[in-house]
């Protein structure tokens, strides 16, 4: 399910959205499913795909003015424009032992060169990791159920087993901040008279920080009285999903004093819905574990309501942490063995970058993108990178992404890309690319606009995620919607920033 509601969570297209309806206000796995379907029948996209292909090398000719396309299978493509939309959790990992270890206790070490299965080779029951999820439901009936991780995938992963499984264990390294979805069926007559204010809500997602249909409330938080924050943040509460997150004071991502004020709320909102006082103090501490919403919050339904069962249960391994695998299930470092019919991994992607380092894209400097990245990424205008012209992506490092509602950012940046080769095919260029110069100080911006926000205090997907051997830095473009679509019209207007090659 995910975790934006409809209408800001779809394409702003008249002849995709007058002609389609969702069953309810979060959509499931298979409702998107359904809706890229009807999108396919509207515009036609499955034509001009090539599925199940992998590519595994790229290069720009820069005398042809043409991109090298090479794929697994051994085909060669030339464009004069790649445009990379591989997303931002496409490339998962599982980490070896030791390395599980140190991500599960917020240790930055090294990854080791051992087993690609991480040791879990040696457990003799079933284990699925969250990015390989199978289409068909599984049976956890009757059986003991481990969880390893809470964050999105954990908590959703949770939320099914609970009601099913003889016994879930869920082993948690830091609390999951997540709040209320407040999911609802939708009626075809609500929508098709909801559809009359459509346009205007598709233009307003764009004018808010985060992309959403919502916004920073006006006042920051200490211009209240405690009795008028406690009201306001119960309004929030009532409605819920990301607005608490991107509709509370507007000060609460960037003032530390501020910000435990959303916390102390959050957490006497959830501490009531936990009976046991043990699993209370794991999943929902009195003591704040980071600041609220500085890890995208996830929304969930029943989640917390699951471990008032007998049969689920949270273990802290913040300091007791997984040791190793064993032939019927895991072991902690203090000597606790737990066993387990079936396991699930949900330990995370290689988050923004990693798709695009697995691409084998090389510079026309003759380096790899891998290399280049491997002390930090840099782009210019979070849509473009120094030394591959031609060369945009979508929804990746250096733009809102993470911070943002996915289709708005997808939307401003299509948008922006589109423009951007249409002024080039008008005036006969051959081909751009960003100056090195440009490139740096779009960095040192994403740098300053993060260091002014809470974000840097600690590690999270919004700091290049948890993998143990990833530089830790700001992906993602903190001052909000529409600084940042200002900003990138600008560049695009005066195109300083680019080396410009005609024909």
């Amino acid at each position: 399910m995910v975790d934006s509601e409809v209408p800001e969570y779809e394409f702003s297209w008249p002849e995709v959205w007058k002609t389609w309806n969702w069953p309810a206000n979060y959509p499931t796995y298979q409702d998107l499913r359904s809706y890229f379907d009807h999108v396919d029948k509207v515009i036609g996209v499955k034509k001009d795909t090539a599925f199940n292909t992998v590519v595994v090398g790229a290069h720009f000719d820069t005398d042809e003015g043409r991109w090298h396309i090479k794929t697994e299978d051994g085909r060669l493509t030339k464009a004069k424009y790649l445009v990379l939309g591989t997303g931002f959790v496409s490339k998962f990992f599982i980490l070896s032992m030791p390395d599980l270890i140190y991500f599960l206790t917020d240790v930055d070490r090294p990854l080791s060169d051992t087993s690609p299965t991480g040791g879990m080779d040696k457990f003799k029951g079933t284990i699925h990791h969250s990015s390989f999820w199978p289409d068909e439901e599984i049976s956890v009936k009757g059986k003991r159920c481990g969880v390893i991780g809470t964050g999105a995938s954990g908590v959703q992963i949770v939320q099914a087993w609970g009601p099913k499984a003889d016994e879930v264990k869920v082993f948690q390294r830091t609390p999951n901040l997540a709040v209320p979805m407040r999911y609802r069926k939708l009626s075809v007559e609500e929508q098709e008279r909801g559809k009359a204010w459509y346009p205007e809500l598709f233009k307003y997602r764009e004018t808010s920080f985060a992309g959403f249909h919502y916004d920073w409330y006006e006042k920051e938080t200490f211009d209240d009285t405690p009795e008028e924050r406690e009201a306001f943040y119960e309004s929030v509460w009532e409605k819920c999903g990301f607005r608490y997150w991107v509709a509370v004071y507007k000060d609460n991502l960037f003032d530390a004093k501020a910000n435990p004020e959303s916390y102390k709320f959050w957490a006497k909102k959830t501490r009531a819905r936990i009976g046991d006082p043990r699993k209370r103090d794991i999943l929902a501490p009195l003591d704040m574990p980071h600041f609220f919403g500085i890890k995208r919050p996830c929304l969930e339904y029943s989640y917390y309501e699951q471990f008032n069962r007998e049969t689920v249960d949270v273990v802290d391994i913040k300091n007791n942490a997984i040791k190793e695998f064993t032939e019927t299930g895991i072991l902690l470092n203090d000597g606790t063995h737990y066993e387990f019919d079936v396991i699930a991994v949900a330990t995370g992607f290689d988050i923004v970058t990693g798709v695009m380092t697995q691409l084998g894209l090389e510079s026309i400097n003759k380096t790899k993108l891998q290399d280049e990245w491997v002390k930090g990424c840099e782009t210019y205008l979070g849509v473009t990178t120094s030394g591959f012209p031609n060369m945009f992506h979508i929804y990746g490092p250096h733009g809102p992404t993470l911070l943002s509602n996915g289709p708005t950012s997808v939307e401003i940046q299509g948008r922006w890309i589109a423009d951007a080769i249409d002024k080039m095919n008008k005036n006969n260029i051959k081909y751009i690319n960003p100056k090195p110069e440009a490139a740096k100080e779009w960095k040192q911006h994403i740098l300053d606009l993060n260091n002014r926000s809470l974000f840097p205090t600690t590690r999270s997907t919004y700091m290049g995620g948890s993998m143990p051997n990833k530089i830790v830095e700001p992906v993602c473009y903190t001052g909000g919607i529409p600084a940042y679509t200002k900003e990138i019209r600008e560049a695009l207007d005066s195109m300083e920033g680019f080396d410009i090659v005609d024909q």
